[in-house]
């Protein structure tokens, strides 16, 4: 079987590319196969939903990016390895990932979202009105998906909104795989310089934020470092409204291309977070995660040696037929809230909660109050992001 090349681009923003699918072998067929990274060098790739969660959630796997077998998803991906400094919990494992997690994990529970969820209703019905009272067609990215996640995000941090703009134009640039080394470090080296001087300024003159509680928490526990807390507040940022973003502008286009689906949800808003894990399962915008064994493991027959990189394929194991039938229907009644488009075990999403009541908010007050909400261009016209590490759309003109 020839090796596949990653990245590989989606031909089709309803279905995964077919690499993918012929990659997703039959059971006891080459279960796990050999992936040719951006750099050229090979990593093994595992695709099956029951082998992905596996990954995940074994101590044997390793989220170290600094570690050198790390597979490197992006050319010049690994130009955020210079220093520890610029570790956050994502490439930790255990001991220091459980701690570095608990920390801030009560700023997401359940009950700490449901108190959110008044002032996140009231950005999204604000955002609609300036949408619906301005020009058709609009684009729902600039007037809404990226707005609501960024202003939510940032009023948690304490970050200024007024500078959504420097920080979503370096992110940007931080998950294209276009971009070169030099512009990737300088974006993360400017994100990262913009944190540490709000950090530093937090320190002397704290507000009601998750940033300032951090601050105080972390002197009540011992010698207090900016750099950690400056790497966890970029990760929050980044993740906090791109992710989101993406979702809402493709679960737009999805809803309006599938009336019948649409029409499910209008007649009975209670269906909402089903469609929603339909939404995240059947996009899966992370296609791919990377871990790197540090023994060796048997995986679907084939034995992954101590140091060797593993390519996650959430994508591909979000479409296993034999987990999720009829795999490629999208139905907001499946009720598939086993994907791992959040991944699974240790690591799993920590704003997921954030995220699912941003979702249902969005798209409940759109449904209800835009009801003749149509697409103003051809899907096949839509630029979708077919060069980033995080797939959407940069532009999704509607109108009604």
């Amino acid at each position: 079987m020839t090796t596949m090349e990653l990245p590989v681009p989606r031909t089709d923003p309803f279905e995964p590319p077919k690499e993918y699918a012929e990659h997703l072998a039959k059971p006891g067929e080459h279960p796990v196969q050999r992936v040719r990274l951006p750099g050229g060098n090979e990593a093994w790739a595992v695709s099956r939903h029951e082998d992905v969660r596996t990954v995940f959630n074994d101590p044997r796997f390793s989220a170290d990016r600094f570690n050198p077998g790390f597979p490197v998803l992006a050319e010049g991906g690994n130009a955020f390895r210079r220093s520890e400094s610029d570790r956050n919990m994502l490439s930790m494992d255990a001991p220091q990932h459980g701690p570095a997690r608990k920390a801030v994990l009560g700023e997401f529970t359940v009950k700490r979202v449901a108190g959110l969820k008044p002032r996140i209703q009231e950005i999204v019905d604000e955002l609609i009105d300036e949408m619906l009272a301005g020009p058709k067609p609009a684009d729902l990215v600039e007037r809404l998906a990226l707005p609501v996640p960024s202003l939510v995000i940032c009023e948690m941090l304490g970050v200024p909104y007024a500078d959504h703009d420097f920080f979503q134009a370096n992110t940007s640039k931080l998950l294209r795989r276009t971009t070169g080394n030099e512009d990737r470090r300088a974006a993360f080296d400017n994100v990262i310089g913009y944190l540490s001087e709000l950090i530093a300024a937090k320190e002397t003159a704290p507000g009601d934020d998750l940033i300032s509680r951090q601050i105080a928490k972390r002197r009540a526990e011992g010698p207090y470092e900016r750099g950690p807390l400056t790497s966890l507040a970029f990760l929050l940022l980044a993740a906090g409204h791109e992710t989101t973003a993406n979702m809402i502008s493709l679960g737009t286009v999805a809803l309006l291309e599938n009336p019948a689906q649409l029409a499910a949800i209008k007649a009975d808003p209670g269906k909402t977070p089903e469609a929603i894990e339909e939404l995240l399962r059947y996009f899966s915008i992370v296609e791919n995660t990377a871990r790197v064994a540090k023994e060796d493991v048997e995986i679907g027959g084939v034995t992954i040696k101590a140091g060797e990189g593993v390519v996650v394929m959430s994508y591909a194991a979000n479409w296993d037929a034999g987990v999720f039938a009829d795999s490629g229907t999208f139905d907001v009644e499946r009720g598939a809230r086993h994907h791992v488009a959040f991944g699974f075990g240790p690591h799993q999403c920590l704003g997921q909660n954030l995220a699912r009541t941003e979702l249902q908010v969005v798209f409940d007050t759109l449904i209800r109050r835009v009801p003749t909400l149509a697409l103003a261009a051809p899907v096949d016209d839509l630029p979708f992001k077919d060069d980033a590490l995080i797939y959407g759309l940069y532009r999704l003109p509607v109108t009604w």
